[in-house]
């Protein structure tokens, strides 16, 4: 089915650029569907942990997985990549790329989870004051890239004045692609550099760490035309030159859209590398402690303002990948998943605090670290530690849920999630429909499908949203399971038990 006259030739290219992986798509802009779909590299991508609580990769790497799935692309759908008509980028959030005058990248990106900056956040938001913060950026410094940013001028003073822009890594990639260096307003405000009041760059927070407002690149709209593939980029990935660039986004807002989460009331959610749930808001409202995060939403206008209320929990599908290695060796998820489904809700007592890998928002910005607990060597089996970690990823997004409907203001009664992921599993879509008492749906999309969407949206090859999500179909509804109630309320009681007295022992 065609519902884009004369638009049957017109393909569109998205990708989502994460910390683990790179995945391409290419979608037909007339019917809406998958021609093609491909990530890069097969197993997860390195990163590079220096000290306790860094994290940083090499940009270059992003965009080599990102030559090489859409090499994967072409091998799949041929010729047809010269119909491409427009491209977008989702992107890992929170990161730091610095480059010189000649583009060249300064030192390692330092991404989402590095905790390095947390103190510097923490001072920041004191010194400034914390109701001007939570006043006008919605947000403490915190452990975002502004703060990140300020820790290299303190301890890299060097490679601090060779700067002369600094990006997301999304920013980085559009930037390769078409040799212009811009940033986005909800760009900004994931950095912690929007001032909500002002709805312009918080240059109260450069002025704070004495930065050079000049380092910031220049604003330009989410979606619309945001610079064309140059002749090397465009020799590299295939694609003919001169193809726009038409959106760009963090990966949870972009997450949000792929899955038509626009208005107030609708939340998404993914459990990917980290764990989310973002749920849409029109009001300012704000966490006083920031342990979730209110962003720009990508179809935020100042006449019509839509808010991204961020739940994030760092160790998600990392943990699921370290018991799947460490573990269950030799097992594929479908296997874990398997045994998982064997034992009972509450795991017989066994806890998992799935908190080893970095600084957790949700807690103050304090690493607590990973935790397996009341482990009994005659009742527990590799079959329970594989369930125990599931349940614990899902009572750690059950916790900050909490948060969110308290302090945001974000109600949850259905959440939408990409068929993907964690939540390909049974076990782990129906615990955390039942655990959270609401109704999941999962959809038929991903974070490079939306960004192909959005890329036909700013293009102007969509004539609205709703052509945009025509093709976009629920594959699995899961209502909670209100016989299980009790046990999940039981297993989430001793959940949030062995957390105090593991916060209690961080002190």
């Amino acid at each position: 089915m065609t519902f884009l006259k004369g638009c049957e030739m017109a393909l569109l290219l998205g990708y989502d650029v994460g910390s683990s992986s790179i995945k391409a798509t290419i979608i037909d802009a007339g019917s809406g569907k998958v021609i093609a779909s491909a990530t890069s590299p097969e197993k997860e991508m390195p990163i590079t942990a220096k000290r306790p609580g860094w994290a940083e990769q090499a940009p270059a790497m992003w965009w080599q997985h990102v030559v090489n799935a859409t090499a994967k692309l072409r091998s799949e759908c041929g010729s047809k990549t010269k119909d491409i008509k427009a491209i977008g980028i989702s992107y890992q959030m929170h990161g730091l790329v610095a480059v010189d005058k000649n583009g060249d990248v300064l030192r390692p990106a330092i991404i989402w989870c590095d905790s390095r900056a947390v103190e510097i956040g923490n001072k920041a938001a004191q010194a400034i004051g914390t109701r001007r913060c939570l006043r006008n950026l919605l947000n403490l410094p915190g452990n975002f890239t502004a703060s990140k940013l300020a820790w290299v001028k303190a301890n890299e003073p060097g490679i601090y004045k060779k700067i002369y822009k600094v990006m997301l890594p999304g920013d980085y990639i559009a930037y390769v692609m078409t040799g212009q260096i811009y940033t986005t307003p909800s760009g900004l405000s994931e950095a912690i550099l929007w001032d909500y009041t002002r709805q312009d760059l918080a240059r109260f927070v450069l002025d704070h760490y004495g930065i050079d407002p000049g380092l910031i690149p220049d604003l330009i709209p989410t979606f619309g035309i945001q610079g064309e593939l140059t002749s090397e980029a465009a020799r590299q990935l295939g694609v003919p030159a001169g193809t726009p660039v038409a959106y760009r986004a963090g990966d949870q807002p972009n997450n949000a859209f792929s899955l038509g989460v626009l208005e107030p009331g609708q939340v998404a959610a993914t459990a990917g590398t980290s764990g989310v749930v973002y749920g849409i808001t029109d009001q300012q409202r704000f966490d006083p402690r920031s342990r979730v995060n209110t962003f720009v939403h990508v179809n935020h206008r100042p006449d019509r303002p839509r808010y991204g209320v961020l739940l994030c929990l760092n160790g998600a599908g990392i943990l699921n990948s370290w018991v799947k290695h460490q573990v269950c060796t030799g097992l594929e998820y479908d296997q874990m998943d398997a045994l998982a489904a064997q034992i009972s809700p509450g795991c017989g007592g066994l806890v998992v605090l799935p908190y080893g890998n970095g600084a957790e928002r949700t807690l103050d910005n304090r690493l607590v670290g990973g935790v397996i607990a009341n482990l009994n060597f005659n009742i527990h089996t590799k079959a329970h530690i594989a369930r125990a970690a599931q349940e614990g990823v899902i009572f750690a997004l059950k916790y900050g849920l909490e948060i969110m409907q308290k302090h945001a203001g974000v109600k949850v009664n259905t959440v939408r999630a990409g068929h993907a992921n964690m939540f390909l599993s049974p076990v782990f879509a129906t615990a955390f429909a039942t655990a959270t008492g609401a109704t999941v749906e999962l959809y038929n999309t991903d974070g490079s499908q939306g960004a192909a969407r959005a890329a036909g949206v700013g293009a102007g090859i969509y004539r609205n949203l709703k052509q945009a999500f025509a093709a976009l179909t629920c594959t699995r509804r899961i209502r909670p399971e209100k016989k299980a109630f009790d046990a999940y309320q039981q297993a989430y009681n001793a959940w949030v038990n062995q957390l105090g007295l593991q916060l209690g022992s961080a002190q």
